[in-house]
């Protein structure tokens, strides 16, 4: 199966003061494309700290991040920027959506960084959420909006560009029950509908049934992986 996106040999220190703290260690991992695969360990173990290295957000110490024979991290910080809009889609505990901008333009946000005709990017923004059950809120802004509808409307704002991967990082942590099982059922959705590829950091146990693979971290390193489907 073909990798999307290989880590190799990352590190990643943190010094503070005389105190150094080595949150990853020479860690290697690749994401298939198409795949769901989910990320846990225990808190402090290293999982959020890979993704948003793995994601384009944060420099390792030492290592590669690669997408398509492309050292991310050897990139200028306009050439990475441009890479992560365009390959990668991101949804965070905490939706950060814009509150004065209403569902339908949160969603729109990263795709007028390109140079798509305005009318074509509300076009496919409107498609993502009437997909994803929120057709009937287009115009609400986000105080309008339940946690879940928020978290959706973060959701379908990740998928706006058509990206490689989405990286999600407790994407339903901040969520009840049943609006995290309507998250779940959103993503494996796209995942069969798309094809689309999530990397997945959680630590709710049911989202890991939803996996392909479960990657274990514990003290910055691969504990093991689970092949699940």
């Amino acid at each position: 199966m073909a990798s999307i996106l290989a880590v190799r040999d990352i590190k990643k220190t943190f010094v503070t003061g005389k105190n150094q703290l080595n949150v990853l260690k020479s860690l290697t991992l690749d994401v298939v494309k198409g795949e769901i695969l989910v990320i846990v360990g225990t808190s402090g173990a290293g999982k959020s700290t890979l993704l948003t290295i793995m994601g384009g957000l944060s420099r390792p110490s030492e290592g590669k991040v690669l997408i398509e024979d492309t050292d991310i991290y050897a990139l200028n910080d306009n050439q990475l920027a441009a890479l992560r809009n365009k390959k990668m889609g991101f949804v965070f505990q905490f939706h950060h959506l814009l509150p004065e901008f209403n569902a339908l333009e949160n969603v729109c946000i990263p795709a007028m960084m390109t140079k798509e005709k305005r009318k074509t990017i509300e076009e496919r923004a409107k498609k993502l959420l009437i997909t994803i059950g929120l057709g009937g809120r287009l115009l609400h802004r986000p105080s309008e909006l339940s946690g879940g509808e928020q978290q959706r409307v973060a959701m379908a704002r990740a998928m706006i560009n058509g990206p490689d991967i989405i990286f999600a990082d407790e994407p339903t942590g901040n969520l009840d029950r049943q609006n995290a099982e309507m998250i779940h059922k959103i993503m494996l959705d796209l995942n069969k509908s798309f094809g689309q590829t999530f990397v997945i950091v959680t630590h709710n146990e049911h989202l890991t049934s939803y996996a392909n693979r479960v990657v274990h971290i514990e003290d910055g390193m691969i504990k093991n992986i689970k092949v699940q489907k």
